[in-house]
Formats: C-alpha cells, structure tokens, sequence
C-alpha cells in the first residue's frame, strides 16, 4: 500500500479545484461579485499605499506598518481571486501541482506574515498610548524594519514548513480539492498517506507562531485599556481610544473571520467556502476603508492627492489660462 501511495504520488500532475457547488448558470455572478471585490481590494490597497508613501506627514511608525499590512492584503487576495475567477469561467477549473503548491505557500506566507505585523502594530499603539513620552525613542526606525522584517521571515518559514509537510503526503484515487484553491486542510483529505506528522506540524505552527501573536495583541489590549480608564476626561479617553479603534476592527475582522472557518464543522464544505471569501476578499476590501474613515491624517492627504489632481486637469483644460496667471504672478513678484 506504501509503494502504491508513493507512485500515484509521482503520477499526480493537476488537481481539480471543485469550487462552489451550485448551478453553472451562476458562476457567471460569482465570477462578477469576485471581479468587483477584488477590483475594490486594488483599488482601496494600492490607494493606501500610495497616500503612505507620497505624504510625508504620513512617515511614522504607525503608517510604515499600515503600509505594510495593505501591501500584504492585496498579496494574499492576488494569489487565490485571479485563478478562482478563472476556474468560474472554465470546465476544467484545474490547477498544476506545482501552480497549487506555489499558491499554498504565498497564501501561507502572506496570512501569516499579517498576523505578525498586526501584533507589531499592537505593541506599537501600546507604546504609543501607555508610554507616549518615550515613543519616538521606542518605536525608532531600526526597530521598526526589523519588526516587519521578521514578520515575513517568520512568514517564510511557516509556509515552507507547512507546504513540505502537506505535498509530502501520497495521493490514491481522487485528485479533486473541493475548494475555490489549494487549501492545505482539503489537499489532505483526498491524502491516503498517514498525517499524524501533518497534525503536529499544525499544531506546532498554532503554538509557535499564532498563538504568540495572539498574546501580544490581547496583553497590548488589556495595558491599553488600563491606561485609557486612568485618563480622568472623557474626552481625553475618547481621543486615546480613537488611536488604536481601527487597528481593533481590522484584529477583530481578521481573527474572527479566520476563527469561524476553521471552527466549521468539516461536515458543512460550503459554509467553509463562504466564510473563506470574507478573509480572503471581504477583510482586505474593508481594511483600507477601516483606517480611512476613522483616520484624519489619511483623510487629509488624500484630500490633498485629490486637490493636486484637481489643479492639474484644470491646468490641462486651459493651459492658456494657467500660464497667464502663472506669467501675472511672476510679473507681481
């Protein structure tokens, strides 16, 4: 049975991603509501970039690790929508072993790398809200990159860590993942090899790595709250809280989503589907709206984005009218 499992392993060349069972009429709507979130996860990511890094007013800590967290969100929402609407489209809807095992490692890398960089940017409201005399001193640039440089190094390791153990594994009769993409949990399903290894990897990576993150979120919390209940002024509470309240809503969104997914009894595939799509697309299509509209800095410099570009149409549109008062105004001067 062993040799047998090793050779069809050696055989195995493609997987059919099943997706959502539903009638084929409607994979065209699944195909456009996929279209249209992830249009909006680009557009909201690549906006919060570019704000960041165009603004100067925007060079702190805090920014530098938003940076970041948006890059990460339209990396890991890049790797699984594009090749999901594809498979909407298509009658095959297959994906080469290689190209699953390579969208299961950046989908690993990229989710867990978030959860360490929101844990940075847990300990960096912390300092900012519990210790703000010595901010600057605490939170220096150095510190920073290194905080985010380990964040994808530790990112790096678990992925590789967790799609060796996963593609270890023989495959018997079924190549069929019944999943909208390679979702490690599946693979192993259709897997006739033993996964007591699998398991304590899983179980490794949940103590080592996840875990850890998920303490010094809720440790950074618990200081935090202490510290905005001592504030005498309501006011005063209200502007502490105001600080960290996106951050909160996005680690609520995250950890929730992901939560409900994996707590799904396996005995309900499709309800693990939808709930997948909310981490997947819905959580980074509403994380740049989160920090936005509760954010005046971000509001401010993209209102002066959309002020510059206002300027330069009307430049564009009467260039006659723009030199003459540019021509006036060097005239006065």
């Amino acid at each position: 049975m062993g040799d047998k499992g090793a050779g069809n392993h050696s055989d195995v060349t493609d997987f059919i991603l099943v997706g959502f069972r539903v009638h084929p009429e409607l994979h065209i709507l699944l195909f456009l509501l996929f279209l249209l979130v992830y249009g909006m996860v680009l557009l909201g990511n690549i906006s919060m970039m570019t704000i960041i890094v165009t603004d100067s007013q925007l060079n702190t800590p805090m920014y530098f690790f938003l940076g970041n967290l948006s890059f990460i969100d339209l990396s890991y929402s890049t790797v699984i929508a594009p090749k999901a609407m594809v498979n909407f489209l298509s009658e095959k809807k297959t994906v080469s072993f290689v190209g699953c095992a390579a969208q299961l490692f950046f989908f690993a890398f990229f989710i867990v790398t978030e959860g360490f960089v929101l844990a940075a940017m847990a300990y960096d409201r912390f300092i900012a809200i519990c210790n703000p005399l010595l901010y600057s001193v605490h939170m220096s640039r150095r510190l920073c990159t290194q905080l985010v440089a380990g964040s994808y190094l530790c990112g790096w390791l678990s992925s590789i860590l967790q799609v060796s153990t996963t593609f270890s594994v023989s495959f018997c009769a079924s190549r069929v993942i019944d999943h909208f993409y390679c979702d490690s949990y599946q693979i192993e399903r259709i897997s006739c090899s033993n996964l007591s290894v699998n398991k304590m990897v899983s179980l490794s990576l949940a103590a080592f790595i996840i875990l850890p993150t998920i303490v010094v979120i809720v440790v950074s919390y618990m200081y935090i709250g202490t510290t905005v209940l001592k504030i005498p002024s309501s006011e005063g509470r209200r502007k502490a809280f105001s600080t960290c309240s996106s951050h909160l809503g996005v680690v609520s969104l995250l950890y929730g989503t992901v939560s409900f997914v994996y707590l799904t009894p396996p005995s309900n595939p499709e309800l693990r589907k939808v709930a997948s799509v909310f981490y997947i697309l819905v959580t980074p299509m509403l994380n740049p709206l989160i920090y936005s509209l509760r954010n005046k800095d971000v509001k401010q410099a993209l209102g002066k984005i959309l002020w510059k570009k206002k300027l330069q149409a009307f430049s564009n549109l009467f260039p006659l009218s723009y030199n003459l008062n540019s021509d006036l105004v060097c005239h006065r001067g």
